[in-house]
């Protein structure tokens, strides 16, 4: 049995990559962790050296679809509080596509909003007491 898995990465492309760095670490905060030759930025998405997301230069023109669907993908931030988050990205002029919101049968409170390129991202609380705490 080959070792566990240690970190993730879930890498976006972008045809704006200043844009899309403006979004990550001025608006989320998220910190650079490295420069890639050819356009690509990682993105450190929680302490301790487990979570990343890179953001690279796209190789083409990108279709919006359901992010549901084979194919798509939904980017999703953890914080406990989530609505200062919402209050954040309104106050910042996000495209924030609603308030937060509680999902019982998921036991769950977040929102979703998009970043300049169309990806669909969510903050999300987890209140299910059985989802591991940030260690």
């Amino acid at each position: 049995m080959p070792q566990p898995f240690t970190q993730s990465v879930t890498f976006l492309y972008t045809a704006d990559t200043a844009a899309s760095r403006r979004f990550y670490a001025e608006l989320l905060g998220l910190a650079v962790v490295l420069e890639q030759a050819g356009g690509c930025t990682i993105y450190a998405t929680a302490p301790g050296g487990r979570g990343f997301l890179g953001v690279c230069r796209a190789r083409g023109p990108r279709e919006l679809g359901n992010p549901r669907t084979p194919g798509g993908v939904v980017f999703t931030l953890v914080a406990s509080d989530v609505e200062a988050w919402h209050a954040r990205l309104v106050a910042a002029g996000a495209e924030v596509l609603g308030p937060p919101a509680h999902a019982a049968d998921h036991a769950v409170t977040g929102f979703f909003f998009r970043d300049p390129d169309g990806y669909l991202l969510e903050i999300q609380r987890f209140e299910d007491p059985a989802w591991p705490a940030p260690g």
